[in-house]
């Protein structure tokens, strides 16, 4: 079974993210394969050592995105493709989405796997968007997978329980947390990978061209939510008294009643 799993590259989830002149100081953030790729990732790898086939991590980023690249095939990850072009540095969802699936078009899959969701932007489109301009099925926060032929059978997360549907392949499966346990790469893991192949692409490469691919939504500032307000007490009343000064308060302050 030939396997392509998107990743991203995020913000490690622990660094102290800092915002300058209105955006984004990534400056010594430390920078990581995003943490719910790595279960998709690891299910494609339970599946290949399986059923046999080749797993093929597909990334859009800028160079520094190789680190999770590398990651994933110090995992056990056959090759890799990653898309870097200046042109995509503020691409949105769409365009992200657009060029991924431009990119496996190319590649023979009988299975696509993602992370659910980004632990940056936590948009979580990306992947049902590929899904949809490769003109296949996608079931998301999947917790468990079985494949049988043409077909798979997911468990999914949602709201209250899970439901298990079965899905004709190929389709895009995202994994949530608890679909597996993810390896740590090994040492020896970790000196193949820097043999495997990576191959770099720009949108040039890919028969695309930047001007037809505008970002349909930006992020001109980001900014930090307002500091909360320090809550009011009203000590030393008799209680019809604070009663009357507590609805007053809600009336002309907070303005909720």
């Amino acid at each position: 079974m030939n396997i392509v799993v998107t990743l991203k590259q995020t913000f490690d989830t622990e660094a102290n993210i800092v915002l300058k002149d209105g955006k984004i100081d990534a400056t010594g953030v430390n920078m990581v394969m995003n943490p719910y790729d790595e279960f998709a990732v690891e299910e494609a790898l339970k599946l290949r050592e399986k059923d046999g086939g080749e797993v093929v991590i597909v990334c859009m980023g800028g160079a520094d995105s190789e680190k999770a690249v590398r990651t994933a095939l110090a995992m056990g990850a056959d090759r890799a493709v990653l898309i870097n072009d200046p042109a995509l540095d503020a691409s949105d969802e769409w365009v992200r989405a657009e060029v991924l699936a431009k990119a496996i078009k190319d590649i023979p899959f009988d299975l696509l796997l993602a992370g659910r969701i980004a632990v940056d932007d936590q948009s979580s489109q990306v992947a049902v968007r590929v899904a949809e301009v490769l003109g296949m099925p996608s079931v998301t926060s999947i917790l468990k997978l079985d494949v049988d032929g043409g077909k798979a059978t997911v468990t999914r997360e949602i709201d209250g329980g899970t439901e298990t549907i079965e899905v004709p392949l190929p389709a895009m499966l995202t994994a949530q947390k608890g679909l597996n346990e993810p390896r740590y790469p090994t040492m020896p893991g970790i000196m193949k990978a820097k043999k495997k192949e990576m191959k770099t692409v720009t949108l040039a490469d890919l028969g695309l061209n930047a001007a037809d691919f505008a970002p349909k939504m930006t992020a001109p500032v980001y900014s930090l939510p307002e500091a909360r307000k320090a809550g009011v007490v009203i000590a030393g009343e008799e209680p019809i008294d604070a009663v009357k000064k507590l609805v007053k308060l809600l009336h002309e302050e907070a303005k909720v009643v």
